[in-house]
């Protein structure tokens, strides 16, 4: 473990979460996933802030900004990202995505199961981690991704 590591129970499991560079391991458990590199603007200090969520096939995250990067990591179920450059599609469990901090976006889950899943937020700590925003539509561009391909 380091100062930049936080450990969490969830979804049955106890995990380790840190911030560190590519490739570090801890000296114990199971290495799951990396998730980025996350690019951040320079800043004084950071923090990090770590949620967990349970999504329904068709449930949003209200529409929002961050101030810095966001990682997300499925533990089981798909993952659909629409920002106003596109949508990222991810599916099957241990998915994974990232994005820049700055754009609006919604995040919605798709597929036939619930979304079981874990984001990180990591920003300058000056600046608030995430705001809400009205003034960005959505394209529908996940919910055309709703039922997904049969699954094999």
């Amino acid at each position: 473990m380091t100062p930049t590591s936080t450990i969490v129970e969830a979804f049955g499991a106890i995990w380790l979460f840190t911030v560190e560079k590519k490739g570090w391991r801890p000296k114990g458990g199971m290495h799951v996933a990396d998730v980025g590199p996350l690019a951040v603007q320079p800043a004084a200090t950071y923090a990090a802030e770590y949620l967990r969520s349970v999504f329904s096939p068709g449930m949003t995250a209200p529409l929002h900004v961050h101030s810095g990067p966001e990682a997300f990591y499925a533990v089981s179920g798909d993952t659909c990202l629409e920002t106003p450059d596109g949508v990222k599609i991810r599916r099957g469990d241990g998915n994974s995505l990232h994005i820049k901090g700055g754009p609006p976006m919604l995040l919605m889950a798709i597929g036939d199961r619930p979304r079981q899943g874990f984001a990180l937020i990591l920003h300058d700590a000056s600046q608030p981690p995430t705001t809400l925003i009205h003034d960005w539509q959505p394209k529908g561009l996940c919910e055309r991704q709703l039922s997904g391909p049969p699954r094999k």
